[in-house]
């Protein structure tokens, strides 16, 4: 029998998904300065699975359910926003804001891996990517880091057994995969998985008073190193209106003329 799920969830603090981004002045990224910023969707699904796996009462009792971000001191926000959510308690990992987009995601792989072993991790929740740099790595290096099995992009997470059986479906091209495996485990979460919970006033109330411990890279041994450098970052070239032609052969002469015949 194994013993109770102990869940990491890591919440990434993003420019808001209703607002549309600017490049900054010096073309190294986007601008972030009195921009809106919130949960990474993603990872917002991530914390409502693992709420919702000890709502459901299975086979295995959640028995901590871990939130951490990386970044600044307005990350404490996207923290609260977790534990409001259903997040036991947080860790907030002081990383200064940087206009390249912070740590890469081998970097917060290590991190991740680190916290895990401390923390006595047996199941981490996080987003497929997020959706400031697409990138969607940090799960699948996490769980390469850990020697762990992996199921990404969920769009369904079961706790089959006590034995830690955990069956995961994920919708591919043309069709539905269902993937078993033993816990430890590394899900990565689609947007298909649940539809976050709206959290109440008193859900937020409560949040402020819940643990949230702050600590740095250092504490965990982790180095921030970049290996990767933005050498410039531009908005895409306008596109030219288009025009109607009335019959074939008025077709056959734009395509001509625009040298594609």
């Amino acid at each position: 029998m194994a013993s109770g799920l102990r869940i990491l969830v890591p919440v990434k603090r993003v420019i808001d998904y209703a607002m549309k981004p600017r490049i900054n002045k010096t073309q190294t990224g986007v601008e972030t300065a009195g921009v809106k910023h919130s949960l990474n969707p993603f990872d917002e699904i991530g914390v409502e699975e693992a709420v919702r796996l000890r709502e459901r009462k299975g086979p295995l009792k959640v028995e901590n359910i871990l939130a951490l971000s990386a970044g600044g001191a307005k990350c404490v926000d996207t923290l609260r926003t977790a534990m409001a959510m259903g997040a036991d308690k947080a860790l907030l990992i002081d990383v200064p804001e940087s206009a390249d987009g912070g740590p890469e995601p081998l970097t917060i792989a290590k991190l991740l891996k680190s916290v895990v072993q401390k923390e006595n991790i047996n199941m981490v929740l996080l987003g497929k990517q997020a959706i400031d740099g697409d990138q969607g790595q940090t799960g699948q290096m996490l769980a390469g880091l850990l020697g762990w099995s992996q199921a990404t992009q969920a769009s369904k997470v079961d706790i089959k057994d006590e034995s830690g059986t955990v069956e995961v479906t994920r919708e591919v091209d043309g069709g539905v995969e269902t993937l078993r495996a033993k816990l430890p485990i590394v899900i990565t979460t689609d947007l298909r998985l649940n539809e976050p919970r709206y959290t109440s006033l008193p859900n937020i109330m409560k949040a402020k008073k819940k643990p949230l411990e702050k600590k740095t890279l250092a504490d965990f041994g982790v180095e921030d190193k970049r290996r990767l450098k933005t050498v410039k970052v531009t908005e895409p070239p306008p596109r030219q209106g288009g025009g109607k032609v009335e019959d074939v052969d008025g077709l056959v002469s734009k395509l001509k003329e625009l040298g594609a015949l």
